[in-house]
């Protein structure tokens, strides 16, 4: 089992700034990747973007350049930093690893944290 917890939402004017962090517990060993997702209001939750355990990122197009994902090892945390807010960043964000343990693997997920731009 892996566990997530993420902190460091809230409500930021637009254009502003804001960083994310979450905490990576349990089988951390068994994590391959690790990301951040958001879901937005009536809209399906999506990828915003991920590290893989070599450091290689991914990120959606539409935050490209205002999103930054790092992962500290030492901490077992992933931040993310997120820059020029948007109206449209608002949403839940959400902390999520994909892990694989005895052959099986599993995504896990952390309970999501409120991020609201304000215009």
């Amino acid at each position: 089992q892996v566990q997530l917890v993420e902190s460091g939402g809230g409500l930021v004017q637009a254009g502003g700034s804001l960083r994310l962090s979450c905490a990576a517990s349990g089988m951390i060993f068994s994590i391959n990747v690790m990301g951040w997702y958001r879901q937005t209001p009536g809209k399906q939750r999506e990828l915003v973007a991920r590290i893989t355990n070599g450091g290689i990122t991914d990120y959606a197009d539409s935050v490209k350049g205002r999103f930054t994902i790092s992962r500290d090892n030492a901490k077992d945390t992933i931040d993310i930093q997120i820059d020029n807010l948007k109206a449209e960043d608002t949403g839940v964000y959400y902390c999520a690893a994909g892990a694989t343990w005895n052959g099986e693997s599993r995504n896990y997920w952390g309970q999501g944290t409120q991020v609201t731009v304000s215009s």
